[in-house]
């Protein structure tokens, strides 16, 4: 009668059966413990390699973009933290590593960005910019003809350099 001992707590047997490969969509199910509770929480994203294939230090990257940031884990396959792996979709991919799809992400946003910057600027709609002409012409008619004739922009540049140039002259006195 022999009794099989249990070195880890997974299944090795059903891992070793699990054919992931590079460019499979996968769901990850880690176990997280905070304080007394233990949690799952989904990791899902395309896995980029598997290195080592079913040995026991065999592991597979993932990768997620997240709020626009792309976020790469790397799963070891026996690990215990993990409870289960499902495969969600399965693409045909001619490479057994993806580390070009990092690259390929990163032009498509700048693609992206550049369409958006050059797009043409939309013009406001008639009726804004006749009531903001209308405003114009009024503060125009408003005023008196001294006013029109000297901005109050050149009225603060003559007094700026007016009170600029007696502190330096009360300085010279000093001395």
């Amino acid at each position: 009668m022999e009794t099989a001992i249990q070195f880890t707590p997974i299944d090795v047997e059903k891992r070793k059966k699990l054919d992931i490969r590079s460019g499979d969509t996968v769901r990850v199910h880690l176990k997280i413990k905070e304080k007394n509770k233990t949690r799952i929480q989904i990791f899902e994203g395309i896995i980029l390699a598997v290195k080592h294939g079913k040995e026991q230090g065999g592991t597979f990257t993932v990768r997620k973009v997240l709020s626009g940031v792309g976020v790469e884990k790397i799963f070891p396959l026996y690990s215990p933290v993990i409870d289960k792996i499902e495969v969600v979709k399965r693409s045909k991919v001619c490479r057994s590593k993806l580390y070009y799809i990092r690259e390929k992400v990163a032009r498509e946003i700048r693609r992206k960005m550049r369409k958006i910057m050059s797009a043409p600027i939309v013009k406001e709609d008639k009726k804004e910019t006749e009531e903001i002409t209308q405003q114009e012409q009024e503060n125009k008619e408003t005023k008196t003809p001294k006013e029109n004739q000297t901005s109050g922009l050149e009225k603060k540049e003559t007094a700026s350099t007016e009170e600029l140039s007696k502190p330096e002259e009360s300085k010279k006195d000093k001395k």
